[in-house]
């Protein structure tokens, strides 16, 4: 690979993958503070309303992705009118995401969680973390938004400097609300929302102060082109509401199997899942504008070498987290405040169920690469197959017919039998070639 090529690469992904990993790690520095601060009760509890979170993520995503993508073609193009127009089409559509989320959160915020399975004590508490994360959720959405299409504007050192500020304010708040203030989950959430409104403000200099192309101005909406957005974001959409349903289903079959101490258990598993998981959408995500410039200008060996340098990106960065987390879980489970039980329970099964990162990451990029090339077809179907057939009917089926041993290695088993139709379909549609339209 060329070291111009290695170059870009670098200052697209590594901006890119920061900027998940902190977004991501907002739920993680929760859990830490809450598990230290409220228990493991506490902590059960917003791993119950993580589903939530991370389905709002995943709709967020497909507008941002969407209009990156489309963006990234009409740059490659030569139409930065057009790239515009897609720009600012983006941005409404997060912004309506994020006021239909704080009604439905705050205005349905015990339906919401029974429906994710909250009962008992841990109602009461999952309530509390849905209500105020909600309530900030217009700010996250499009500072979401704003962040996807700095890095893609030229700027992605102000990206990673308003992660690491958003991180870092989020951290200190999480200590104050939890711990001097007694505000338990609720304060993990208020800390989240009030550090992404900050992180809002800061990436919202970029346009204000005009450093790129892209400007935030008045447009004419275009039915047409809000259905293009959804329609290349839905493939990254679906990818990533493989997450809320793995963890939803993971709950209901480890209720089943385990009781309180599954959940518990998996609660830490979940953070440490999402962390992880955060890389490999990070290297897709900043794989994707590489993806699309390369077929808008039909550059076959930038597009092919591309493909291969994310692949090994995503492989390398999550066999890193699973080594981490099968060499140190005993550290791990502690820094959530896990009491000795519940350590050894986790430390146990940790391993059964990590392996699957590695396999999940080499899903992920070839679907970056399939909506990326025109091939929005390819990657809902694979998507669809990935996060809302094979995982649910993997984790609640399996564990009927062989027990209780395989519960842990059901994701890992899922992501493998998914591998398996992603190749099948990537090398089905590249037969003759890539054909460029």
């Amino acid at each position: 690979m060329a070291d111009s090529r290695k170059k870009i690469i670098f200052k697209n992904v590594a901006p890119a993958i920061l900027a998940n990993a902190c977004v991501f790690l907002f739920s993680v520095v929760d859990g830490i503070f809450v598990g230290q601060g409220a228990g493991m009760d506490a902590l059960g509890a917003v791993n119950l309303a993580l589903p939530f979170v991370l389905l709002v993520q995943a709709l967020n995503a497909m507008a941002s992705i969407g209009g990156v993508t489309i963006t990234a073609i009409r740059f490659g193009r030569g139409d930065k009118e057009g790239a515009q127009n897609a720009f600012m089409h983006a941005v409404t559509i997060n912004f309506i995401v994020g006021c239909l989320v704080t009604l439905i959160g705050c205005g349905l915020t015990a339906p919401v969680c029974k429906l994710l399975g909250a009962t008992g004590n841990y109602l009461e508490l999952a309530k509390d973390y849905v209500f105020w994360w909600a309530l900030f959720a217009i700010a996250n959405s499009v500072s979401l938004n704003l962040q996807s299409f700095c890095r893609n504007d030229g700027n992605p050192g102000l990206v990673a400097v308003t992660n690491v500020v958003i991180t870092v304010l989020n951290i200190f708040l999480d200590w104050l609300f939890v711990f001097p203030l007694g505000m338990g989950v609720a304060g993990a959430a208020i800390a989240t929302g009030i550090s992404q409104v900050v992180g809002l403000c800061v990436i919202l200099t970029h346009f204000i102060f005009k450093k790129g192309e892209l400007r935030i101005r008045k447009y004419k909406p275009q039915g047409k082109l809000y259905r293009k957005i959804v329609l290349r974001g839905l493939p990254e959409a679906i990818a990533q509401f493989s997450t809320p349903v793995t963890t939803f289903c993971m709950n209901q079959t480890l209720m089943a199997t385990y009781g309180d101490i599954g959940i518990n258990a998996f609660s830490i598993i979940s953070y440490l899942s999402s962390f992880t998981m955060s890389v490999f959408f990070g290297a897709s995500e900043g794989m994707q504008p590489l993806f699309g410039q390369a077929y808008g200008a039909k550059q076959d060996d930038d597009l092919k070498g591309y493909y291969r340098a994310g692949q090994i990106i995503s492989v390398i960065g999550s066999a890193i987290c699973v080594a981490i987390y099968v060499i140190f879980p005993l550290p791990l489970c502690k820094l959530f405040g896990a009491d000795d039980v519940t350590a050894e329970f986790t430390a146990i099964h940790m391993w059964e169920y990590c392996w699957g990162f590695v396999v999940g990451s080499m899903n992920t990029m070839i679907s970056a690469y399939l909506y990326s090339t025109k091939r929005s077809g390819q990657a809902i179907a694979l998507n669809i197959v990935r996060s809302l057939v094979m995982n649910s009917l993997v984790i609640t089926f399996i564990p009927m017919i062989f027990g209780k041993l395989v519960v842990w290695h059901t994701f890992g088993i899922f992501e493998v039998l998914v591998l398996v139709v992603a190749l099948i379909i990537k090398n089905s549609s590249e037969r003759k070639g890539i054909v460029y339209k």
